[in-house]
């Protein structure tokens, strides 16, 4: 498995992240540890998680699955913003940062986050206070690398200049959905992130499941799998998708690979992006996903399945 790093003056990730929102929602500690031991075989070095996966619980099974190999890895995790409910008022955003992170460290048995994420914006509260907050948790070394999810294009140029007028410490990458199903953000979010300087973490890179292949026109969704339980997700699937999918199939199988390795290798080709995040339930589907970094694409293949 191959490296590479967040943005300029981040750490080294491995090309493939796991991704643990299913750890303490869809499989149980024991589940967990496979995962994660299979993944750490694979040579995958780079493990995202947040407070809110299972509502800390997914920190805690990853905590505990890495055990004495803590040190081995990049963990990363994310806070979450204030809540709805709460009126802004100053120095709010800051101590929910800090709890957050104490939060955090002591689910993952940890005493350092390696990439610490801010999960969403908080479009009322001043970037200052955000910054200055998180600039505290770098200096005390209770976190090493500062990152965002969710931004656009403006607030990633925002927060750059902000962070440079405070001398803090600055966001080294972004994360964000982007797949071949969902490629806005390369209008105008990857293009600022890149002048940025800013790595980009690609999150869903499967599309939940239907650029794997699982899922049939016009058949019923597998008993398990994320449409049959969320209806929240299987609303990608429509007919203009499906016929997106069996373009990309077809143009995988004419080279011998899955339409799978052919998403994760696309976005790999990407000059932004640093590394995928694909999550998994099983050890197998680690396997799989691990495959995907050794199709190494040129610039004519992504341009033509881009074309599709």
């Amino acid at each position: 498995m191959e490296s590479r790093r967040l943005g300029a003056h981040g750490p080294l990730l491995s090309e493939i992240g796991l991704g643990c929102n299913n750890f303490g929602m869809r499989i149980d500690a024991d589940e967990t540890a496979a995962v994660v031991k299979a993944a750490l075989d694979a040579g995958i070095t780079h493990f995202d998680t947040a407070e809110m996966y299972g509502n800390g619980v997914s920190e805690q099974y990853l905590g505990a699955a890495l055990g004495s190999r803590r040190d081995e890895v990049v963990v990363a995790t994310k806070f979450m913003p204030r809540p709805k409910d709460q009126p802004y008022t100053p120095g709010v955003v800051a101590a929910r940062i800090r709890e957050s992170a104490e939060g955090s460290l002591r689910r993952l048995n940890t005493d350092y986050i390696d990439v610490y994420y801010e999960h969403y914006p908080d479009a009322e509260a001043p970037l200052e206070e955000t910054l200055e907050a998180l600039d505290e948790l770098v200096r005390s070394g209770k976190v090493r690398h500062l990152a965002n999810s969710n931004n656009d294009a403006e607030r990633l140029t925002a927060a750059a200049a902000t962070a440079s007028a405070l001398g803090s410490a600055a966001f080294v990458g972004t994360q964000l959905e982007w797949n071949l199903l969902s490629r806005d953000v390369e209008e105008a979010t990857v293009p600022a992130a890149t002048a940025l300087g800013l790595g980009v973490v690609p999150y869903y890179p499967l599309a939940s499941g239907l650029l794997t292949g699982k899922y049939v026109r016009g058949e019923a969704f597998p008993s398990g799998t994320r449409f049959a339980a969320i209806s929240f997700f299987a609303e990608i699937a429509t007919e203009a998708n499906f016929d997106k999918v069996e373009a990309y199939a077809k143009y995988a199988a004419d080279h011998g690979r899955t339409i799978g390795e052919l998403a994760i290798s696309w976005l790999l080709g990407q000059p932004a992006v640093t590394s995928v995040i694909a999550g998994a339930t099983r050890p197998d589907q680690i396997a799989a996903n691990s495959t995907a970094s050794e199709w190494v694409m040129t610039d004519e293949m992504v341009a033509e399945i881009a074309a599709l």
